[in-house]
């Protein structure tokens, strides 16, 4: 197995620093805080992955530009001809689909890390396609 190790997001470390100096706005916390636990979910996943015995390549933490749009995919595994793409979420609480979209128990609306991954899956194709 060869791998692309998971490295902390700039935009996590400079909040650290930040949130350890002052008292950040009530967005900017809650922002902050949400990077934290994105971050933890995908280093709980990255444990998992490395427990693979398979030959195959792991890539952590990718992100790319193509036709001006920027996205990222969390995790890249390949296998032979395969590519599987995670999407790391680190949701608390519990979440359902009702009528083809996503939402919080307490009834509100999510965005929906299905159509977040099938999103990153065109790029991905579009990507590997374009001459």
């Amino acid at each position: 197995m060869i791998k692309r190790s998971l490295s902390k997001p700039t935009k996590l470390i400079l909040f650290e620093f930040l949130n350890n100096r002052l008292d950040l706005l009530k967005n900017d916390k809650l922002y902050f805080l949400r990077l934290k636990k994105g971050y933890e979910g995908e280093v709980m996943f990255n444990s998992l992955t490395e427990k693979l015995t398979c030959n195959c390549y792991i890539l952590n933490g990718l992100r790319f530009e193509f036709n001006n749009t920027h996205f990222q995919i969390d995790s890249l595994i390949t296998m032979e001809q395969t590519l599987y793409l995670n999407e790391v979420k680190n949701f608390e609480g519990d979440y359902y689909y009702k009528n083809g979209r996503f939402y919080s128990i307490n009834g509100v609306e999510r965005k929906d890390p299905i159509v977040q991954l099938e999103r990153s899956a065109s790029r991905i194709h579009l990507l590997s396609s374009s001459p």
